[in-house]
C-alpha cells in the first residue's frame, strides 16, 4: 500500500514510517519543514509538504494514497481549543476525500477522559462528540464515517509511548527532575499509567492498516499498570536523584504541563486487540527502558 502519514516526522510518525517501509509499503510522508522533508526522503519516503493549518494539503494527500495515518498533532497546550479547530478540519479533509473509497483510515487518541474508574476497552466509545469536544470529537467523527464507505481505526495510545529519543511525558518528568534535583511523585505515586513501546505501537498501526475492522478501536498498550512512584523510582535511579513525593498543589510548578497529567490515572487493556490483530509487545516495558538510559540524556 501507499500509506499517507501525517505527523510523519514526529516521534511516533518516524517510528510508523520506519515500521511501514520495513514492511514493503511505500509511504507519503506530510512535512512542514525543509528538515523534516529531507529526513523523509533520506529514508525512501516520498514527501508532502504542508502542516495542520493547511487543510485542503490533508485531503489531496488522502486522494493520493492506498491508506491514511492520522498523527499530526500541534500539542500546544496554551491553545487546547486551537489545536481542536485545526484537527476537525484535518479530518474533515480526510473523510471527504476518503468517501466511498473503502481505504484503511488509522486516526489517533489517547486513553484519558473516556472512563473513570477502571482501564479503558476497546469497546469503550469516546464521550468526546462534537466540535467543543476534547479533539473536537475528531475519534467518534472519523468511525462514524464507515457509514460512507471508509475503514476507519481508532488507535488509542497509552499515555506513554516511550523509547531512547522520546520527546513526551516521560522525558518531561526527566527534566523536571533534573531541573529540580529530585524525581518527584505525587501526593501517595497511587496513580497509574499504561505504557508502550514506540517500536509496538508502530506495528499495531501497521497491523490495524493490514487487517483492522472497519469501525474497531485499537489500544497501543504493552503494559497495562504501572504506579506513578515507581515511574519516579526509576528515573532517580536512573539520574542518579532522590525520589520524593509533590504535594498536589505544587504539583504544576515543580513538573510543568506534566503535572497535570502525572497525577491522573490513565489505564487501558489491550486484550481485543491482540486478540483481533495478532499483536504482541516485544519491545522492553517502561521501567526497564528508563533503568537502561533512555531517559539520562540531557
Amino acid at each position: 500500500m501507499r500509506v499517507f502519514v501525517t505527523g510523519s516526522t514526529g516521534w511516533i510518525g518516524s517510528a510508523t514510517v520506519d515500521e511501514l517501509l520495513q514492511n514493503g509499503h511505500e509511504v507519503l510522508g506530510l512535512a512542514r519543514s525543509d528538515a523534516g522533508a529531507s529526513k523523509l526522503k533520506a529514508k525512501g519516503a516520498a514527501v508532502l509538504r504542508g502542516d495542520l493549518d493547511t487543510p485542503a494539503v490533508f485531503g489531496a494527500g488522502a486522494r493520493d494514497a492506498d491508506a491514511v495515518v492520522h498523527l499530526a498533532n500541534k500539542h500546544d497546550w496554551a491553545d487546547p481549543e486551537g489545536n481542536d479547530r485545526v484537527q476537525l478540519s484535518a479530518v474533515e479533509a480526510i473523510l471527504e476525500a476518503l468517501d466511498g473509497s473503502a481505504k484503511p483510515f488509522v486516526i489517533s487518541n489517547g486513553l484519558s477522559g473516556i472512563v473513570d474508574g477502571r482501564p479503558v476497552l476497546e469497546t469503550d466509545a469516546s464521550p468526546a462528540v462534537g466540535p467543543d469536544s476534547d479533539r473536537a470529537g475528531t475519534e467518534n467523527l472519523a468511525l462514524e464515517a464507515v457509514s460512507r464507505g471508509i475503514r476507519s481505526i481508532a488507535v488509542r495510545f497509552a499515555p506513554t509511548v516511550h523509547g531512547r529519543g522520546d520527546w513526551g511525558f516521560v522525558n518531561w518528568l526527566a527534566a523536571a527532575a533534573r531541573k529540580q534535583g529530585v524525581s518527584g511523585y505525587i501526593g501517595n505515586g497511587s496513580a497509574e499509567w499504561s505504557a508502550v513501546h514506540v517500536t509496538d505501537a508502530a506495528r499495531l498501526i501497521r497491523l490495524g492498516l493490514e487487517s483492522g475492522a472497519a469501525g474497531t478501536r485499537m489500544h497501543a498498550v504493552a503494559e497495562q499498570s504501572i504506579s506513578t512512584k515507581a515511574i519516579a523510582e526509576a528515573l532517580g535511579e536512573a539520574l542518579g536523584l532522590p525520589v520524593t513525593s509533590i504535594d498536589p498543589a505544587d504539583a504544576g510548578e515543580h513538573f510543568g504541563v506534566v503535572g497535570h497529567f502525572f497525577g491522573q490515572t490513565m489505564t487501558g487493556s489491550s486484550e481485543l486487540t491482540r486478540e483481533r490483530l495478532g499483536w504482541q509487545p516485544t519491545g522492553p516495558g517502561l521501567v526497564e527502558d528508563i533503568l537502561a538510559g533512555a531517559y539520562s540524556a540531557d
